[in-house]
């Protein structure tokens, strides 16, 4: 296969200056593409050349295969990185880039095909003889036969969308009652995100580690398992805290999960860089969860403690070239943190708003990896990729995510250094920020605590989390006080490491504080607690609802979220609204006078009759006053040089000046 000689980045943010760094250092040229919103980008500048997709939003512009295949063209670009997100995992994509003459920097459309499929995946897994808990091997029908496998194989069990990912179209069930309930809230959640509603039934295990093994595989059948990872620490099915290597594995589980991770590839045909995901319970079982056909956030931390640049690789495997070396051993320890625009005071719910300090980690074994050159202004909720953007209207519905990473050369060593490494942010109101707990000094080195899962402490000191709201306005100092308590109670909880890929969500939603009931009670209304879309309404106007009961279901952060009466009454009204923050509205109203004030707007004819008109008034009114106050002026003059004259006229000859000189 011929050298690479020019790459389409198809992507933006972090992982576009990523890719565009890793090309000026492998003597690749690198081809920069940009939403109207993301013209100044960070990713935008570092790349050799830039070019614009003529859209303002995702959907016409970076998930518009045309017009990336046309820059492609007109750049004289010879391959396409697809990065991660947008189109990286789109089979169709893929062998459009094929079909096109151009070498595709990914695994082959086949195998995106079949482990894009988690039901197809376990079929995969199977033949490979990877460990796997018991499931359906094909899509539900519907509710009953969800609840049939829950009386086979017992509860809790987890119903997934089968072209899922992410937490999203995940439910867990743990008794038979919510069974229809869970399964058409993660049917809506799939059809939703994937466009595909199609959902299996797997045993779910409780409290387990997530752990995944960073793989890269050639052309010709050579596979390599760069690093584990160990990415347990989430919250609402979403990662938080990734490091390399998965610490507390037995030898005998770090040699199954290579095992499994290279015959699950092998088998499937893959050819790239990928990520094998597996549970670990609590008892040191592994079952297989998914495979990530893409690059994923979390490399950047397998890198630091290999010396391995798995972007550069990707290139050597897309010409060809064979993997000769076999699976590294790490030499360091690496931890990477997700810094994410929320509300601690509201059990971390979302909070948009505006970055007003950003402070990238400096000293010794320390990293970050921004995608914007600036601070960003404006920051979403979800809980996806890293800031690609200065622009609200790019950040809007994404997260402010910024990773920290900081590396040392044992985990005991780098914990107390990720205090000083996060990334500081403040969005609409300051986080707590997590650091690992520090283990006892007499721990020896690389031996197995007493739990399996490592902890996350939050600072909860009174500089680090702000008082809620209530207690701002209370006037009684006990009142204050407690509620301070309570407040910081619900941090110390709301990062528990129980919520993995597998979908614990009582170690998310449930125990980030946000109550179940998820809204906002004030007197006889219930306000929705964030931003979102009312997906489901479940009752009606006249209708008499107890407490506890569900009102709405409001799809927000990537996840659904019940809204249920705070007390026993009558449905009088059902009202939605959208509600912005008030920096929001002052902003929105800013950059419209901003842009009526654009040269690009042009002018019309109205708009210059209208300045004629004005320069008609104001030029004869100016040269009115000007006249006026140089008359008003020369009269004054006129009157002291008289009164001096009549002055030095009645003189005293005995004196030497006239009175008052």
């Amino acid at each position: 296969m011929a050298k690479i000689s020019k790459v389409l980045i198809a992507n933006r943010g972090e992982i576009a200056v990523r890719i565009a760094r890793a090309c000026k250092d492998a003597g690749i040229g690198s081809v920069a593409v940009y939403a109207d919103p993301d013209r100044d980008a960070l990713h935008v500048k570092v790349a050799d050349e830039a070019y614009a997709l003529n859209g303002s939003t995702p959907g016409d512009s970076y998930l518009v295969q045309e017009k990336l295949l046309a820059i492609a063209k007109e750049a004289g670009a010879d391959a396409v990185h697809p990065g991660y997100g947008f189109l990286a995992e789109n089979a169709g994509f893929a062998q459009a880039v094929i079909d096109a003459g151009l070498t595709w920097i990914g695994p082959p459309p086949a195998a995106i095909e079949a482990l894009g499929d988690k039901v197809k995946a376990r079929h995969i897994a199977l033949k490979a003889s990877a460990p796997l808990v018991p499931g359906t091997s094909d899509p539900v029908t519907g509710p009953d036969e969800v609840v049939e496998f829950a009386k086979a194989h017992g509860l809790p069990v987890a119903i997934k969308a089968a072209y899922g990912g992410g937490g999203r179209g995940l439910k867990v069930a743990r008794d038979l009652e919510s069974i229809p309930e869970l399964y058409e809230s993660a049917v809506r959640e799939a059809v939703t995100a994937f466009g595909r509603g199609e959902c299996f039934v797997e045993r779910f295990l409780d409290h387990p580690r997530h752990v995944e093994t960073q793989c890269l595989a050639d052309q010709h059948g050579n596979v390599v398992v760069v690093s584990t990872r160990d990415c347990s620490l989430q919250r609402r099915n979403q990662k938080l805290v990734e490091e390399a290597p998965a610490p507390f594995l037995t030898e005998a589980q770090h040699d199954e999960l290579v095992r499994a991770s290279k015959a699950i590839l092998k088998e499937a045909g893959y050819v790239g860089a990928g990520t094998c995901e597996f549970l670990v319970g609590p008892a040191g079982d592994i079952s297989f969860l998914e495979v990530n056909t893409r690059l994923q956030v979390e490399h950047p931390v397998s890198e630091e403690v290999t010396g391995i640049d798995l972007v550069r690789e990707q290139f050597r495997i897309a010409e060809g070239q064979s993997l000769d070396y076999p699976d590294p051993v790490p030499h360091a320890h690496s931890i990477e943190f997700r810094i994410n625009g929320e509300d601690a005071g509201r059990g971390f719910l979302p909070a948009p708003g505006t970055v007003t300090v950003y402070k990238t980690p400096s000293g010794p074994a320390s990293a970050s990896t921004p995608g914007s050159s600036k601070a960003t202004p404006s920051v979403g909720p979800s809980t996806r990729c890293l800031p690609s953007s200065s622009s609200p209207a790019a950040t809007a519905s994404r997260p402010w995510n910024g990773p920290a990473v900081p590396w040392l050369s044992s985990r005991s060593r780098g914990c107390p250094r990720s205090s000083r490494s996060t990334v500081r942010s403040s969005p609409t109101l300051p986080s707590p920020r997590p650091t690992l707990t520090r283990r006892s000094p007499s721990t020896p080195a690389g031996s197995r605590p007493s739990s399996t899962t490592p902890s996350l402490r939050m600072p909860v000191g009174r500089r680090r989390c702000p008082r809620p709201r209530s207690a701002r306005s209370s006037s009684s100092r006990s009142a204050a006080s407690g509620l301070k308590s309570a407040f910081r109670e619900a941090c110390r909880s709301a990062v528990e490491p129980a919520a993995v890929a597998a979908g614990d969500e009582e170690g998310g939603a449930a125990r980030s504080g946000a109550a179940k009931s998820g809204g906002a009670a004030s007197g006889d209304s219930v306000t929705a607690p964030m931003q979102g879309t009312i997906v489901k309404v479940a009752v009606e106007e006249g209708q008499t609802v107890a407490a506890g009961e569900l009102i709405i279901v409001l799809e927000a952060m990537k996840m659904e979220q019940p809204i249920n009466a705070h007390k026993a009454g009558v449905i009088t009204s059902l009202k939605g609204h959208r509600r912005r923050d008030r920096r929001q509205r002052h902003g929105a109203r800013r950059d419209q006078g901003r842009r009526r004030l654009m040269p690009t707007e042009g002018f019309s004819f109205v708009n210059l009759a209208i300045l004629a008109v004005v320069a008609l008034i104001v030029v004869p009114g100016y040269r009115h006053l000007r006249g006026a106050v140089s008359a008003r002026r020369r009269e004054r003059w006129a009157q002291e040089e008289a009164d001096y004259r009549a002055a030095v006229e009645n003189q005293d000859p005995g004196q030497d000046h006239p009175p008052g000189a």
